[in-house]
Formats: structure tokens, sequence, C-alpha cells
């Protein structure tokens, strides 16, 4: 059906008549990537439908951050949000239904009518703690919450806008990740540490909205972001014209450190007693507007009441795009001064990451006590933060490193710790290394250490810094790039060094998971400017590169297969996974295979010519490398999660920033089973950073609150 047309020159000069089976009966209101209208379903109920602009609906980076959205908006319920009713992110102009919900935005009403009275600010304090508790239980951070993205219903405040941004370029950058949100609204780990952020920053947001609400204007007001980066990093907060009894809660929501912040029960808690003096707050318009026939020329805004879709409003939240974060120690990039004393001042965040932290090979585990199974959890460590567990199996035993643990020895059969050595409190866990006899882990220093599987004693010490994302098990080897260009290889046994040189062709080389089968490890370097990269093979006994090529694209090697085939997965500029490439080294074959829609942090496992993608939402996808399409997806309402990990029987399993361990199957493409999520002292956590389960018969699990498990693997939905 052609569009209706409108006149004039804006951008949406034209519009779609119906989105999907919806006609589009009225304008809502219109932003900078869409236009929200009124429709009616089929039963009568009223919706509001976000179409999104023409212009963006082309761009396939736009439309994985649109199906993001849907997917946590779907995944919340919809007593503190408005629920979808019906999207198609894949749709020539891509569009969600959510119930409509008359009543203003915090933004206009405090605009309009001034601060709410201290009852109506208790009652909205209490609304929102609410609404962000069943947000996180869901699994998902807002990272946007501002007074914009709160609607005032007679029923309670109700929070939009799940995650969507407008491709708009930010003067505020970060090699560390993406900046997220509007800056008078965004914690300081959102601009210090932003791939760790959690739940938390949505309590230091709700602060600030408070205040808002309370005063008119944010604890951090400035016209230019980086002066308010800087005040949100470094200055207390002005909580002038909150009220006495809210003040000293609203402080805790904005304390720096995320765990000094209160969770929403316990703001409800603070709550306590309820007070009945703040009546529900009925908006000014409760209907819908007349509806009109749907004539083309309907003014935006035409019908005077904001809808719960509405969210594209004008102060417009930062989302930077950056170059990618390569997996080594980055230094802060910044592009003014202001920005600079930002980071600098307040400590930038220094990313490590595992050579290839997108792949995760099956993990080695003990073999399984005949006889019924019977589950077990132990405490390991101190729970907080990005404080799960990272553990790994060798012969009869299980492995761990955990906040205040630098190595320890579980029995897998009872979870009884053997050993333990203790590591600083506060800092880094590094995933155990197995060496082939002692098993090794990477200090806070950054020397790596060896230590008897036995007794756990120390075996040997390098005693200097090695960088800690370089570490690279490969047979009996251990490889770790050193601060010049150079490699070094050591003996995992004694930690003798076998070699130490720049390889062939590469200057700053990383590496591949190590194939077994024959006995080399895929090394790669991509360009600065993520237009080309070098592939090679290396024999880690003596550091020869066997083969290299040159391949187009910003390419990570993720798997090798049969016939030393490499399985690589291809990124956008922005990180985004578009693509899997095959490489057969036998003929110099390359094929790309594309995804359906690119894929945000997309970890990935690959089984002999079928790859397992696991994407930062939480969907799996399953692809045959060969054939070069795709078998099946699945929405499994996770947010955060673990590389995965496969095991027996045909089945995928990850862990959760919740602690939920969740298993797949992977030739139906259906949810097995998962668990609970682990609490900490009765409160939510959530690791920033999400380890591996190790998986067999029993499948050994960690959770954020310091704890690792286990659970029967052959009988998830026992769970």
């Amino acid at each position: 059906m052609p569009p209706l047309r409108r006149t004039g020159a804006d951008r949406e000069a034209e519009e779609p008549e119906y989105a999907g089976e919806y006609r589009l009966q009225a304008c809502l209101g219109a932003g900078g990537m869409g236009v929200v209208h009124l429709a009616t379903s089929a039963s009568g109920l009223r919706l509001a439908v976000k179409v999104v602009h023409g212009q963006y609906a082309e761009d396939p980076e736009f439309r994985a951050r649109f199906r993001q959205e849907v997917a946590a908006a779907r995944r919340v319920s919809g007593a503190f949000t408005a629920p979808v009713v019906d999207a198609d992110p894949d749709a020539v102009r891509p569009w969600m239904a959510t119930l409509y919900v008359p009543g203003p935005t915090l933004a206009d009403q405090v605009k309009r009518n001034g601060p709410l009275s201290p009852a109506e600010l208790r009652r909205l304090t209490a609304g929102l703690a609410e609404a962000l508790r069943d947000i996180h239980r869901a699994g998902v951070v807002h990272r946007d919450l501002k007074p914009s993205n709160v609607l005032l219903t007679d029923t309670g405040p109700k929070v939009i806008d799940f995650g969507i941004s407008r491709p708009v370029d930010s003067d505020l950058h970060t090699e560390t990740g993406k900046l997220i949100g509007s800056p008078p609204f965004m914690a300081p780990e959102q601009f210090q540490r932003p791939r760790e952020v959690g739940p938390a920053a949505d309590v230091f947001a709700l602060g600030s909205v408070l205040v808002h609400a309370a005063t008119g204007h944010g604890p951090f007001d400035s016209d230019s972001p980086y002066i308010v980066a800087y005040q949100v990093v470094h200055d207390e907060p002005d909580l002038t014209g909150v009220p006495d009894a809210l003040a000293p809660l609203v402080a805790r929501c904005l304390a720096k450190e995320p765990a000094d912040r209160p969770t929403p029960a316990e703001i409800m808690a603070a709550l306590q007693p309820p007070s009945y003096e703040a009546a529900a707050f009925i908006p000014a318009q409760r209907r819908p507007p007349t509806l009109p026939d749907p004539l083309p020329g309907t003014p935006a805004g035409a019908a005077g009441a904001y809808a719960s879709a509405a969210s594209w409003d004008a102060d417009t939240p930062v989302r930077a795009s950056v170059p990618r974060a390569r997996r080594r120690l980055l230094r802060p990039s910044v592009v003014a001064a202001a920005a600079l004393a930002v980071l600098a001042a307040g400590g930038a965040f220094l990313a490590l990451r595992p050579a290839d932290g997108e792949t995760t090979a099956p993990r080695a585990q003990p073999a399984a006590e005949a006889g019924p199974f019977e589950g077990w959890e132990t405490a390991l460590g101190k729970g907080g933060g990005s404080a799960a567990p990272s553990c790994v199996a060798s012969a009869d035993a299980l492995y761990c490193s955990a906040r205040g643990v630098a190595l320890a020895r579980l029995d897998p059969a009872t979870g009884r710790v053997l050993w333990s050595r203790p590591g600083a409190p506060g800092g880094h866990i590094s995933a155990p290394v197995p060496l082939g006899g002692p098993v090794g882990t990477v200090a806070d220093g950054g020397a790596l250490r060896a230590f008897s599987a036995e007794r756990g004693a120390p075996v040997w010490d390098t005693g200097d810094a090695a960088r800690q994302e370089g570490v690279n098990p490969a047979g009996s080897t251990l490889l770790h790039p050193t601060s010049t260009s150079a490699v070094r290889a050591v003996d995992g046994a004694t930690g003798k060094q076998r070699w130490r040189h720049a390889l062939d062709g590469f200057t700053a080389p990383l590496f591949g998971p190590y194939d077994a089968a024959s006995g080399l490890v895929p090394v790669f370097e991509t360009t600065g400017d993520g237009t080309r990269t070098t592939l090679g093979a290396l024999r880690p006994e003596t550091g020869e590169v066997v083969r290299r090529k040159r391949l187009a694209g910003d390419l990570v090697p993720v798997s090798t297969g049969r016939g030393g085939v490499v399985i690589l997965r291809s990124s956008t500029l922005d990180s985004l996974t578009d693509a899997l490439v095959r490489y057969d080294p036998a003929d110099g074959s390359v094929r790309r295979i594309a995804l359906p829609y690119p894929q945000d942090d997309a970890k990935i496992v690959v089984a002999g010519d079928i790859a397992y993608l696991l994407d930062l939402a939480g969907s799996v996808t399953a692809v045959d490398t060969v054939a070069g399409r795709v078998l099946w997806e699945l929405e499994t309402a996770s947010g955060n999660v673990s590389a995965p990990v496969l095991g027996p029987g045909g089945r995928l399993y990850f862990s959760v920033a919740d602690g939920r361990l969740l298993a797949v199957d992977t030739g139906r493409g259906a949810l097995l089973g998962q668990t609970g999520p682990r609490l900490r002292d009765g409160r939510l956590g959530y690791a920033a950073t999400v380890p591996s389960p190790v998986v067999g018969s029993t499948v050994f699990g960690t959770a954020p609150d310091g704890s690792v498990f286990a659970v029967d693997g052959r009988d998830p939905a026992g769970w």
C-alpha cells in the first residue's frame, strides 16, 4: 500500500498507513528516530506504535539495536512498564506496538507544574524502586532512566524506552566500549567503566531523577556534557530542595561506588511504613484523544497526551561509537581536556580481556561418579560487583579463582575446598590455566604463577608482568605477548622459557583457540582501520608461523576444525558481529555467511560445521557454515551472558550475570532448563564479567554471590 503523504519537508513527509495489521490513526509525537502513532487492535485495545524513520530502517546496526529494545521490553512484566503487544523489527519500517498509557512524562509534568510535593515524591520513589526491582529481576539493566522515560499514570509510574539509541555521534569517547545514556542521569561507572555497568547504575539514575522531580533540576547541572561528566565522577551532588525525609536515601542512591548504593528492594524497605498522604497521580487527560479518520497531515502531538512508546524525546541519550577495544591493555583516549580530566582524575578503566574473549571451547571435566546425583553449593571468596568465580576442570579436580582467592581446588563430587591460596581482596579474578600438571593463574601484579595440583604448593613464577589477556594455553606450551612486539613461550610444567621472538609477519599478534588435532594455534592481527586481517597458524613448540593469509575485514578466529578449516567472526566498525567467515587453507577458499542481523557482543562456540552464537540480549543462533544458512534462533530472556559451552547430548550451556545457568537443546533450538538466580545476602547480585560454566555429565556454575555450584547435566529440566 502506498504511504500516506504529508505536506512539508520534514523527514516524515511520507508515512505508512499501517504497521503490520494495525492502522495508524493519530500521531502522538515524533522524534529523532521515528514517529509514535495511536492505533487500535482488532479487539479494541488502544496501542502506541513506534515506527522507525526510513533512513534508519536501512541501517542494519540500528535494526539490531531496535531488536534488542524489543527483546528487553518483552522480558519485563507490564506492571511497571508498557507491555509489548506486537513488533516486527524486520519490517521495511521496523515497528513496535505497546499498550497505550495515558499520562505525561515526569519531565513534562515538572516543566509545566513545577516540582512534586513531598508526598508525591515519596510515592514516585516507591513506584520507581518497585519498577527497577522488576526490571532487574528480568535480567535487564535500563541504562537510560531519566524524567522523559518515566510516565505518570493513575496506577503509578511506568518506565519506558529499553535501550534504543539515536544514531548520532557524541563528543564523549572511550576505548573500552560505548557510553550509553544521558549525561545528567548517568552513573560514574558509565563514564569510567562502561563495560561494568550493572543494576546499580539504574539506582544512581533513580537518585538523579528524584532530585529533578523534587527541585526541577538535576544534582549535577551544566550546559556542557563534559562538565556534567566531571561533576558526576568527582563532585558531591547538590540536594538543595530535596525533602529532609528523603535526602539521606537519595544521597545513598548517588554514591560514587556501585556497591555503596541501595538495591531497589532496600529503597522500598526504607520507605516503610507506606505513606497514605500521596494520592494516586491523576493525569489531566485520562482518555486517549478523540480519533479522527486517519487523514494525511495529522500534526505531531495533536493528541495532547503522552504515549508509552513516545520515548524519542529531545534529550538524546549519548551512544558514542568508538574504535574496537582490542584484547590488550588500553590507555584512555579522549577528545577534550574536560573528558581527559574525567578519565585521568577518576581512574580510567583499563580493559583486560582474554585473547579470544568471544570464544570458549568445551572445557574438560572430571568423570562423574556413578549413582544418584547430589548437587552442592560452596561459598568461595567474596561476592559483589564482578565477583563471579572462574573455574576449570582437570582430571578429577575442579580449580577456581574468586575475589580474594588466587586459586583453590575443589572436590567435584562434594564441593569441599581441598586447598586454597589467598589473593588480593579487591583484585581481579584470573581464570585458572591448566598447564599439563600444575595449574596457573595471573596475579594482580601480572606475574604468571603455577601451583601443584595436589597440594597447591608454588611450583614456578615468571616474576615479571605478563599481559593477563595474552595468556594462551596451547598444549603443553603457554603463549603470551610481551610488552614489545615479541611473543614468549613458556613450558607449562616447568615455567622455563622455550622461545621468545617476534612472529614473522606480525607486529602485535593475538591468538585464537588451540587446535589439538593439528597442534597449531591461530594467530591474527587486524589493521587499525579494521579493513584487513592477517591470519596465520603457529607451531607453539617452536614459534614457527607455518602459513599466513591476508583476509578482508575485521576478523577473529573462533574455531579450527576438520582439515584445518578456520571459522572467523566478522565485525562492523561498531563491534557488532555481522557475519561468519569460513576459510579453508587447503584451497585458499573464503566464504562469508551473513547473519540475519548484526549481533552485539556475540560469543561463539563451534561444533563441526555448526556455529552457535550467543548475543548480549541472550539470543542464540545456530548457523550451518557449510550450507551458509541459519538453522534456528532462540530467545532465552537473558542479559549479559557468558560464552557458551557445548556439552554431552548436544546441549549448549551458558551462565547469566544474575547467577542463573541455562541449558539449550542444539538439535531443536529449545530451552531445556535453568537454575534460579543466586542471591548475595538476600539481594540480587549481578556480575559484570560472566565466566563460562564447566560442562560434562555434571555442570559446574558460578554466581556473583561468590558461590560455585554443581547441577546434574543430564536433567536440566529438574534444575
